[in-house]
């Protein structure tokens, strides 16, 4: 019997090693979360509330719109006092009262491919609008000499676009190499908009704001509708189904389990740098999406007795892999050397660990 409720709470207690004394950066604090019904949010937000568990006295208060539905882990979770959640949509200005939150973490935000180019304009809007908000919310706090400990923006490494050759590993002085009127331009273009957004509030006005750029992340919390590779190959495993790919296989990428992924993104919150961008995920191995399929199975085989196979499909959408990266590689030795970030989890054990996940929660992630 696999106890995918074990595998949470190994991560959380990983996390809540890995962030050592930074753990008390959050005691007696109030922490707004913005999508924080999302995949990176749902890691956020169990984790927050296993910080209370330990005596630390956070309060954290989640808006979203729940355009994907609400999840059962949230509905549960709301009965705790210090779990506060709203329907909002960070498209709209912002409710006149709002508490004094000493962090703000934006992660409101469509982030799957084939969403956001089903909703453009309502994923510009959330990048530029929602944040623009945020970053007049912070400001108007700092000129009524209450000022806010950090606000972390959540960019991607899509600002990258493509990369050449020369630029894998990519660090953060890359530029990119990206299509501005392509189908995943909504994303890319608001998500850069909204780190030079950031990059002024914070030069300009000297506000504590932080960047982090996903590389990405897999692991438990990541719907399996949510139509990136991990999901689709759990689905097929779960189904009983050959696993298929809808390319060659031959791009390569970087995956970061959301443990190590999260542990990032709080560091970058505590210690980064103001108005600095940081790569966040893990440097190797840099693998192809055919050996992820592979490793997939070879784990499913183990796991479930799984018997599928991998083949190879046409898509039925004609822009599935327009302006799709060939590589993915992040450059993390700004992380490492200035936030000491340590990614740990091999890929086959994060593999592993969401396999068992998606086992028991395919009903609960089908949500919408």
């Amino acid at each position: 019997m696999h106890n995918e409720k074990k595998i949470i709470l190994e991560d959380l207690n990983y996390i809540f090693n890995a962030l050592g004394e930074n753990i008390h950066s959050f005691q007696n604090t109030k922490i707004m979360v913005t999508g924080g019904a999302g995949f990176l949010g749902y890691y956020m937000i169990l984790f927050l509330n296993f910080l209370y568990s330990k005596g630390v006295n956070v309060e954290t208060y989640i808006y979203d719109n729940f355009q994907r539905g609400k999840p059962k882990w949230l509905s549960e979770l709301e009965n705790e006092n210090h779990i506060n959640v709203y329907d909002f949509d960070m498209r709209d200005p912002l409710p006149d009262e709002l508490p004094d939150f000493d962090y703000i973490i934006h992660a409101a935000s469509i982030a799957s491919p084939i969403f956001y180019r089903k909703h453009p304009i309502d994923t510009m809007d959330a990048n530029i609008y929602g944040l623009r908000s945020l970053l007049d919310y912070s400001l108007n706090r700092k000129n009524n000499n209450n000022p806010i400990k950090s606000l972390l923006f959540f960019s991607s490494s899509e600002v990258y676009g493509n990369p050449t050759k020369d630029q894998i590993p990519t660090s953060e002085e890359y530029n990119g190499n990206v299509s501005f009127t392509g189908p995943r331009a909504c994303y890319d273009e608001s998500k850069r908009y909204g780190e030079t957004l950031s990059i002024n509030f914070s030069q300009q006005y000297n506000l504590p704001v932080k960047i982090a750029r996903p590389f990405n992340n897999y692991g438990p919390g990541l719907k399996i509708n949510d139509t990136r590779a991990l999901p689709d190959f759990a689905r097929n495993v779960i189904d009983e189904s050959d696993i298929v790919l809808f390319s060659d296989g031959s791009p390569t990428r970087t995956f970061c389990y959301i443990s190590d992924a999260i542990t990032g993104y709080f560091l970058v919150l505590l210690n980064g740098k103001d108005g600095r961008p940081y790569n966040i995920g893990i440097q190797s191995p840099e693998i192809s999406i055919r050996e992820l399929a592979e490793i997939t199975i070879e784990i499913a085989k183990n796991l479930f007795n799984y018997q599928g196979k991998l083949v190879f499909a046409n898509s039925h959408d004609e822009h599935y892999l327009t302006d799709n990266p060939d590589r993915r590689c992040p450059d993390i030795s700004r992380a490492i050397n200035e936030l000491s970030y340590n990614p740990t989890i091999d890929i086959h054990e994060g593999v592993r660990r969401s396999l068992i996940w998606y086992s028991a929660n395919y009903i609960g992630a089908e949500e919408k």
